[in-house]
C-alpha cells in the first residue's frame, strides 16, 4: 500500500507506523505537488530582490551568515557537495527509524514552507519506495541541529539530483530526526506496555494476589486515566482468576503498586505519543518560507530554531525512567514468587524436587535493572559549545535520549523474559490454570523457555524469549 500526502495533517502517527515499520511507500498528492511548485516559483522571485536577506541562500552558512553572496556565489553554494557534514560514526540507526526520518522530512515540504524544488521533493518521497536507505550513525550526533545525521541520509540524493538555492538546506535543516525518534519511541512504548501488562498480570495471578488490588472501584479513587487504564489492563487479563481461594491478606508492595507504576508508564507513553503527533505535522525548517496567504508580518522568510525539538528528548527520558521503574517491579516480584514464606507457594517453586532452580534469573534481572538506572538520567542540553563555531553554540541531545530509551526498552524486555517463566512455574507447581487472556503469552514463553529439566543454560532461553517479545513489539 501507499500513504498519500496532501497536507501536513496527513503526517499522522498511524501513517508514520505504516511507512517506517510497515515499509509502505509515500506519494505526493496532486494538490501537494501544485503547492510545492507554486511555493518554489514565489521563492525564486523573492531571492532576486536586493532587499531580502535569507540565511544560507544569499548568505553563507553558519559563521559565514553575515556574508552576503552574489548571484553567482549563491548558485555555487547551492550546488556545493555536503559530504564533509557526514562526520559522525558509530552504531547505525535501525532502518525503521531512517524511514521515519525521510517521512518526517516531508512535513516542511508539502505545504511549501521549505520552498523545495519539485523534482527534489519527488526524490525524497521516492526514497521510501523500497530498498535500503543510507546508514546513519546513532552516535556522535552533537550538532546544533541534525545536519550530521541528515547529511548521511540524503548524501546519495544530493549526488543524484540537481540542487538549486535552498534545496540543500531543506534537506539537512529542521528536526525530522527528532520527530522520527520520538515517534519510534512512542510506538514501541505503546506495544511494550501491552506486553508488560501481560507479564505483570501473569505474575500477579501466579502470586495468587487478592483481586481487590486491581478492583474497578480504585479507578475512581485514584482519579487519573492512566492508573485506570492499568487497573483495567491487569484486571481484564486476570479475569476471575482460578476460581478458588485467594491469598487471605495483602500482597507485598511490589504487587499492590503494580497498577500505579504501570499507570505512570502509560502516562509517559501518552505524553510521547502526543509530542510525536504534534511534531509529525510541524514545520521545523530554517529558514522557513511563508507561502501565499500565510505571511503576517513584513518578512516572507524567517530564520527559526525549529531544528531543535526540546520536547522530544524530555518525552523519551520519561519513557526511560518508566521502563526502569517497571524493571524494579518485575525484579521484586520475581524474587517474591520464589520466597515461600512471602508468596505462600512451595519454596523456590519446587526446587530441588526435580526442577531447575530459577533464583538466578532474579539475580540477572538485578543486573539489567541497575544498567537501566544508569540510563535513567536526564538528557540535558550539552554544557559545551557545539564544535565551538560561532552561531552553533548549543547541541541537540535528541539522539542520546533515543539511544537510552531504546536500550532501556531492550533491558526491560529481558526482565520480562525472566519473570514470565517464573510465573508459569508458580502456576504449574500449584496446578492453577492460566487465565484465558494470557494463554498466548504462556505458549510463547514455553516455546522459548520450555522449563523441561534440560540442563541447558537458562540465559540463552531468556534471550530467545526476549527476542520473541521484541518481535511482537515491533511488528509492522
Amino acid at each position: 500500500m501507499t500513504v498519500t500526502l496532501e497536507k501536513r495533517a496527513d503526517l499522522t502517527l498511524e501513517a508514520a507506523r505504516r511507512v517506517a515499520w510497515g515499509g509502505e511507500a509515500v506519494a505526493l498528492a496532486p494538490a501537494a505537488r501544485r503547492t510545492i511548485e507554486e511555493a518554489r516559483r514565489r521563492f525564486l522571485a523573492l531571492i532576486e530582490r536586493e532587499d531580502i536577506v535569507i540565511y544560507g541562500v544569499n548568505t553563507g552558512y553558519g559563521h559565514q551568515a553575515k556574508r552576503r553572496l552574489t548571484p553567482e556565489e549563491r548558485k555555487a553554494q547551492a550546488a556545493a557537495p555536503t559530504h564533509h557534514r557526514a562526520a559522525s560514526w558509530g552504531d547505525p540507526l535501525p532502518e525503521r527509524v531512517l524511514r521515519g526520518i525521510v517521512f518526517a522530512r516531508l512535513a516542511n515540504v508539502i505545504e511549501g514552507h521549505a520552498a523545495m524544488s519539485p523534482h527534489v521533493a519527488d526524490a525524497v518521497a521516492a526514497m521510501l519506495a523500497g530498498g535500503a536507505l543510507p546508514p546513519v550513525p546513532a552516535r556522535g550526533q552533537g550538532g546544533a541541529g541534525e545536519i550530521l545525521s541528515l547529511s548521511y541520509l540524503f548524501l546519495p540524493l544530493t549526488r543524484s539530483v540537481e540542487l538549486a538555492e535552498k534545496d540543500m538546506l531543506s534537506l539537512i535543516n529542521g528536526s525530522p530526526a527528532a520527530t522520527a525518534l520520538v515517534a519510534d519511541a512512542a510506538l514501541a512504548a505503546r506495544t511494550r506496555l501491552e506486553l508488560v501488562a501481560d507479564v505483570f498480570a501473569l505474575a500477579a495471578e501466579a502470586f495468587n494476589a487478592p483481586l481487590g488490588h486491581f478492583a474497578a472501584e480504585l479507578e475512581g479513587l485514584w482519579n487519573n486515566p492512566h492508573d485506570a487504564w492499568a487497573l483495567a489492563a491487569l484486571r481484564n487479563r486476570i479475569g476471575g482468576g482460578h476460581g478458588g481461594a485467594r491469598r487471605p491478606y495483602q500482597a507485598p508492595v511490589s504487587i499492590r503498586i503494580m497498577p500505579r507504576v504501570l499507570g505512570e508508564a502509560h502516562r509517559s507513553m501518552t505524553a510521547a505519543d502526543t509530542i510525536a503527533r504534534q511534531s509529525l505535522a510541524a514545520v521545523s525548517d530554517n529558514p522557513v518560507v511563508f507561502p501565499a496567504g500565510e505571511q503576517l508580518g513584513p518578512d516572507a522568510v524567517v530564520s527559526t530554531g525549529g531544528y531543535h525539538n526540546a520536547q522530544a528528548p524530555a518525552a523519551m527520558d520519561a519513557l526511560t525512567a518508566a521502563a526502569a521503574n517497571l524493571a524494579v517491579i518485575a525484579t521484586r516480584v520475581a524474587a517474591k514468587l520464589q520466597d515461600g514464606p512471602v508468596s505462600l507457594l512451595p519454596p523456590f517453586l519446587g526446587y530441588p524436587e526435580g526442577r531447575d532452580y530459577l533464583g538466578c534469573l532474579a539475580m540477572a534481572m538485578v543486573g539489567y535493572e541497575e544498567e537501566m538506572r544508569l540510563l535513567a538520567q536526564p538528557t540535558l542540553l550539552p554544557g559545551s559549545e557545539s564544535g565551538g563555531f560561532a552561531q552553533d553554540d548549543v547541541a541537540s541531545p535528541v539522539f542520546l535520549a533515543w539511544s537510552k530509551q531504546e536500550k532501556a526498552g531492550e533491558l526491560l524486555e529481558l526482565c520480562l523474559a525472566s519473570l514470565a517463566p517464573i510465573a508459569l512455574r508458580a502456576l504449574a507447581v500449584t496446578g492453577r490454570p492460566i487465565p484465558e487472556a494470557l494463554r498466548s503469552l504462556a505458549a510463547d514463553t514455553r516455546r522459548h523457555f520450555p522449563d523441561d529439566g534440560d540442563e541447558a543454560a537458562m540465559g540463552p532461553r531468556c534471550a530467545a524469549l526476549a527476542d520473541a517479545f521484541r518481535g511482537r513489539i515491533y511488528a509492522a
